[in-house]
C-alpha cells in the first residue's frame, strides 16, 4: 500500500497491485518504431471510448507560432480515453518560469529541470481535465475511477511532454528516446517508462510518472537500474527523487552525494 505526503510527497511501498496494462499483452511484441516520432498532424480526434492499447502511444502535439501547445493525452488505463487539449501561451510562460528556478548545469540540477517540467505539464493537463486529480500512485484502489492512469498512460503522456519540452528548448543536454518496458513476459509486473538520454554521457535515464499521482514530481533513475526493478525512492536514489516544499530546495543538492553506486549502469 502507498503513503503519500503533499504534492511533492514521499512514499513507502509494501505491495504492488496488478495492472490492467497487460490488455492485449502479446501485441507488445509488435514494431515499436512508431514511438520514435515527434509531432504529428494537427488533426486530433477525442476518443471517449478508444480501444485499450498494450504499449505507449506515439506523441501527438502541435506548437503554435504564439507558443500555445495543442496535444493529445490519454488516461483511464491503457489509453482507453484520449483527449486533445491546448496549453495557452500564458500556461507555457508559467511552466518556463518554474523550470527557470533550477538553472544549474550539474547532472543533479539537469535531472531536476526535467522533473519540474514534467510535473508542470501534468498540472496543466489536470487544469483542462480535472478528472486527472483522481489518479493515484501506482494503480492503488482506482479501478473504475475516471482519470486513473496506468504505466501505459503515464509513459505515453510523459513522452509527449518530454518532446514538447525539447521543442521549446527546455530540455538542454537530453535526447528523448522511445519508452522502454521491463518484465515483458510477467503479466503481473510488465511496466513501461519514458526515457531520456544524457548527451554528455550517452547514458539513458528512466522518467517514471507512474509511481506518483498526476501532478507530482516524477521519479528518475538510470534506465539499467530501473530495468533491474530497483525502487527510485530508496537509497541511493532518494536524493535525486526528493520532494521538498520548494523548487529552490530541490535544486541545491549535488548529485555527487549519491556516490559511485548510483551511477552504475549495469
Amino acid at each position: 500500500m502507498f503513503v503519500l505526503v503533499n504534492p511533492f510527497g514521499t512514499m513507502e511501498v509494501t505491495s504492488m497491485l496488478f495492472r490492467p496494462a497487460v490488455i492485449g499483452f502479446f501485441a507488445i511484441l509488435a514494431n515499436h518504431a512508431a514511438l520514435v516520432g515527434a509531432a504529428s498532424s494537427p488533426a486530433f480526434l477525442d476518443e471517449a471510448h478508444a480501444s485499450s492499447v498494450s504499449m505507449p502511444l506515439p506523441p501527438e502535439y502541435v506548437i503554435g507560432p504564439d507558443g500555445a501547445v495543442t496535444l493529445r493525452i490519454c488516461y483511464n488505463w491503457s489509453c482507453a480515453r484520449r483527449q486533445t487539449m491546448t496549453f495557452t501561451p500564458d500556461d507555457m510562460a508559467i511552466l518556463r518560469k518554474h523550470i527557470a528556478l533550477c538553472p544549474g548545469t550539474s547532472l543533479h540540477d539537469r535531472l531536476q529541470h526535467v522533473r519540474i517540467g514534467i510535473w508542470q505539464m501534468e498540472v496543466l493537463a489536470q487544469k483542462y481535465q480535472p478528472l486527472l486529480a483522481n489518479d493515484l500512485a501506482i494503480n492503488d484502489r482506482e479501478a473504475g475511477v475516471g482519470g486513473r492512469m496506468d504505466c501505459i498512460d503515464n509513459a505515453s503522456n510523459t513522452t509527449t511532454y518530454l518532446y514538447i519540452l525539447r521543442d521549446i528548448q527546455e530540455l538542454d543536454d537530453w535526447l528523448v528516446a522511445s519508452p522502454k518496458v521491463r518484465s515483458l513476459f510477467d503479466l503481473t509486473a510488465v511496466h513501461w517508462t519514458a526515457v531520456i538520454i544524457d548527451t554528455e554521457s550517452g547514458l539513458p535515464w528512466s522518467v517514471d510518472s507512474w509511481f506518483r499521482p498526476n501532478g507530482h514530481l516524477p521519479m528518475v533513475m538510470p534506465l539499467s537500474r530501473w530495468s533491474d526493478g530497483e525502487q527510485p525512492w530508496k537509497p541511493p536514489f532518494q536524493r535525486i527523487n526528493a520532494a521538498p516544499h520548494s523548487i529552490a530546495a530541490l535544486c541545491t543538492q549535488p548529485l555527487g552525494r549519491l556516490g559511485p553506486a548510483a551511477l552504475s549502469f549495469r
